[in-house]
């Protein structure tokens, strides 16, 4: 970990390839949790990225992004000594119950329809699960 790295105040991480869905995150968030600092990513690459530079205390990820899909990169954010501590939630347009039992062995911590972002459940969410 970089000198940098370890001084900067933890991240919330939103990954979601439809800008859409981004910009309703990042309000969401932004209104539940003000003092939060947020990035984002579009994609599992750029995530993967975003998680070598930052410390990210909370991951709010989508589960169908253009190069893979969340659940299974939970999987190798498990293997990963440095990563596997960060909370995840999976947000999914259609959360189907395969993706429910791989999450639950992946230890994401919660799965939301993108329709259950909202700013009781975000807010909640931190203040149980994220990193601090």
């Amino acid at each position: 970990m970089s000198d940098k790295k370890a001084v900067e105040k933890a991240v919330c991480l939103i990954v979601d390839d439809i800008a859409f869905d981004r910009r309703m995150m990042r309000r969401v968030v932004g209104k539940s949790c003000p003092g939060l600092p947020m990035i984002v990513a579009h994609n599992l690459g750029e995530a993967r990225r975003r998680l070598r530079e930052r410390t990210v205390s909370i991951l709010f990820l989508d589960n169908s992004l253009p190069d893979g899909r969340g659940v299974d990169f939970v999987s190798e954010l498990a293997e990963d000594r440095n990563l596997r501590r960060v909370p995840v939630i999976i947000v999914s347009d259609f959360p189907s119950p395969f993706m429910y039992a791989k999450a639950q062995a992946a230890n994401v911590r919660e799965v939301w329809s993108k329709r259950e972002f909202v700013a009781p459940a975000v807010q909640r969410a931190v203040c149980t699960h994220a990193l601090h």
